[in-house]
């Protein structure tokens, strides 16, 4: 449907978020959302259990205190210094309404690839923004994000890239930014699967740096895509500008159930550290393959990898497309956005070894 006599002008002008396919119809290998392939810890389910009781009857905690708390614990931080909410998105949806200029005279930054929902919720809250070029290797250029602006956010690793900037550069940018008393918001969806020298999370610096919001998800390196959680590190002053949006707009957002889940989630940083050291190996071996195979991959320091097929007489018009639905006639589901600049590349999430096996398998079938 594109359009309705009863719409609003914003719901008729908005061009919604196209999430990954969630498919019900038949049995595929699930490359395409980046889920990770591992459960959850046990800690989480049993907290689950041990908290679906009678007391479901009741609200929960509105300011989810107790995970809060793990939250700062964990990063040797001040409660004051967390917020909540479900998953990444949500929180990202209010800091943008926080922080970032209606129809401002100074444009919002962020890349021209990068996560699709950036220019979403801009377009919701009406902000003017500005979306500097990548490099020719697909780096964000950390200079095109010193400049006087009306804040800057950008997913790292970026999104669907999988590169990142270490935490000097990014420091570097949130001073600059600093200097104008604008926002930058560093969304970390993806960091815990970074290992290389100087890169990591930024909320170690949210002290030094008091413009700086970290947005984190636990729907990845925590494998809880389907409970719906997250949170963001910052200073007192920017947790309560999020605040007053949430309090605005839902008083309960994380239900018993998730709040419980997700302590114990935080809590088991072995069992998480782990699994997703395995997912990093497994990820590099595949790239390694793909490789050898004549793919064009961009080094990742994600849970997928961005990859460019051998060229094919089918990659004139639709890029990588073919590649996709010869991939998706096998059983194995990946992604592919349209964007001009990307066309000709693919997302692969990490799966396990036996997924990859199998993609890989495909692969070669497809190519040869």
């Amino acid at each position: 449907m594109t359009g309705s006599a009863y719409w609003s002008s914003l719901a008729s002008s908005l061009r919604p978020y196209i999430p990954g396919e969630q498919p019900r119809e038949r049995k595929f290998i699930k490359l395409n959302t980046n889920e990770n392939p591992y459960p959850p810890s046990p800690k989480v389910i049993e907290a689950i259990n041990n908290t679906a009781t009678e007391a479901l009857r009741l609200y929960p905690d509105p300011s989810s205190t107790a995970l809060r708390e793990a939250v700062a614990e964990r990063w040797s931080i001040k409660r004051e210094e967390v917020f909540v909410g479900n998953g990444s998105d949500e929180i990202l949806a209010f800091a943008f309404a926080a922080f970032f200029e209606t129809r401002g005279n100074e444009a919002l930054l962020f890349p021209n690839i990068t996560y699709s929902f950036y220019p979403v919720y801009a377009a919701l809250w009406n902000i003017v923004f500005k979306t500097p070029a990548l490099t020719a290797d697909f780096s964000i250029n950390p200079e095109d994000y010193k400049q006087k602006s009306g804040g800057v956010i950008f997913a790292n690793p970026n999104a669907p890239t999988g590169r990142a900037l270490d935490r000097k550069t990014l420091k570097e940018i949130a001073q600059a930014q600093e200097k104008n008393k604008k926002v930058f918001i560093v969304d970390e969806a993806y960091i815990g699967f970074s290992h290389e020298s100087g890169m990591g999370s930024m909320v170690p610096f949210i002290k030094e740096c008091p413009n700086l919001l970290v947005v984190r998800t636990l729907s990845k390196d925590a494998s809880l895509a389907g409970l719906r959680s997250g949170y963001a590190c910052g200073s007192e002053e920017l947790i309560q500008g999020l605040y007053r949006l949430k309090d605005s707009f839902n008083s309960y957002p994380l239900d018993r159930l998730a709040q419980a889940a997700s302590i114990a989630a935080v809590r088991d940083s072995a069992y998480y550290d782990k699994i997703n050291r395995r997912v990093c190996q497994t990820r590099d071996r595949t790239q390694e393959v793909l490789i050898s195979m004549g793919f064009d991959v961009i080094p990742s320091q994600a849970n997928f990898i961005f990859a460019s097929p051998p060229v094919s007489s089918k990659s004139a018009e639709t890029g990588a497309a073919w590649f996709l639905e010869a991939l998706r006639e096998k059983g194995i589901l990946i992604r592919h956005f349209k964007q001009p600049e990307i066309k000709n590349y693919l997302r692969i999430s990490v799966g396990t070894d036996e997924d990859m096996d199998a993609f890989l398998a495909a692969c070669r079938e497809i190519i040869s």
